[in-house]
């Protein structure tokens, strides 16, 4: 285990929810067969299980009860299942969601979203569990006193779940969130990479606050793993002009000193000290295995103050969009 790796392997405090993250966290949203073929099989979600349960550095798995309308949860279930007493080394964190095709936050379906997961997961208490995309309702229905916060603070003072947390896209919103007090733990996706910092203000201000901060999608969905770009996608739609030339430049720079983009992307979040967990998708053994070499990938300063450097357009940030 190289030096880089050690220092990823020592689990981190999830806020003050009494729970720990591998700084390093495995997106379980690709274990399952998608109808296009894309995903992974059982076989291959087992193998990536059993090697992080065996190496010790992976060893939270995210999932949510959308994935796959279930399917994610399943496979997780399924796979950790067929590890026995070796899966006790693996953590699983989970997410309420609304109801497919109705965008139904109420509290029922809360409830019924916790019990579905528990469900799926075969356990009677959800360790940690975060509202998930909380963008798809309105602020007050959120926060009505028969809405999503209300049955989830309720379920976590039943004991249903342990800690809960608040997980979605614009940050604005997310941070309002953050300041009603009633969350211990945040993700944000897409939001703070190499070329959008649309999430910046509210990283400091989670961690300020004392949650644990979850940071996704390191990778923008595809733009940053490689370069040149095999592909222009960013988050959920074309990336723009300007973003593209961003990670142009950013890439010669990493090409001239010998390190690849997707090291690059991946160690910007892993080197923030306000972050506790970087949540990286993975679906086969070659994500895992491909995750740690560029986690261990020795990045020298002068490079990073060169990255830091690269003048970004705002207006290209996934929240910029929004507005």
């Amino acid at each position: 285990m190289t030096d880089r790796i050690s220092t990823l392997v020592e689990p981190r405090p999830l806020g003050d929810t009494g729970l720990t993250v591998s700084p390093i966290i495995a997106g379980a949203a690709g274990w399952r067969r998608r109808e296009d073929g894309s995903g992974s099989s059982p076989e291959e979600s087992l193998e990536l299980a059993a090697s992080m349960a065996s190496d010790g550095v992976v060893t939270t798995i995210d999932t949510a009860n959308n994935y796959g309308f279930g399917d994610s949860e399943r496979r997780v279930a399924w796979a950790l299942g067929q590890l026995g007493q070796s899966a006790g080394r693996l953590s699983v964190q989970t997410k309420a969601d609304r109801e497919p095709g109705t965008d139904d936050f109420s509290a029922p379906q809360m409830r019924r979203s916790l019990e579905q997961s528990m469900e799926r997961l075969g356990v009677d208490r959800l360790p940690m569990v975060y509202l998930h995309d909380p963008e798809n309702t309105t602020w007050e229905r959120a926060m009505a006193h028969d809405g999503p916060v209300a049955a989830l603070v309720a379920a976590r003072d039943e004991g249903l779940i342990g800690g809960l947390g608040i997980s979605g896209g614009p940050a604005e919103l997310l941070s309002r969130f953050v300041d009603t007090g009633w969350f211990q733990a945040l993700i944000t996706h897409n939001r703070f990479t190499l070329v959008d910092r649309s999430s910046d203000a509210l990283l400091t201000q989670a961690a300020a606050a004392g949650l644990g901060v979850l940071n996704a999608a390191p990778y923008g969905g595809g733009l940053l793993t490689s370069w040149p770009v095999r592909t222009t996608r960013y988050a959920y739609s074309t990336a723009p002009a300007s973003m593209l030339e961003a990670v142009d430049r950013i890439g010669r720079l990493c090409d001239e000193a010998g390190v690849p983009l997707a090291a690059a992307a991946l160690q910007w979040s892993l080197r923030d000290p306000r972050i506790t967990g970087t949540i990286v998708g993975m679906e086969r053994l070659e994500d895992y295995t491909r995750t740690l070499d560029l986690a261990a990938l020795p990045i020298d300063d002068a490079l990073w103050a060169a990255i830091e450097a690269v003048e970004l357009d705002r207006s290209t940030w996934q929240d910029a969009a929004r507005r």
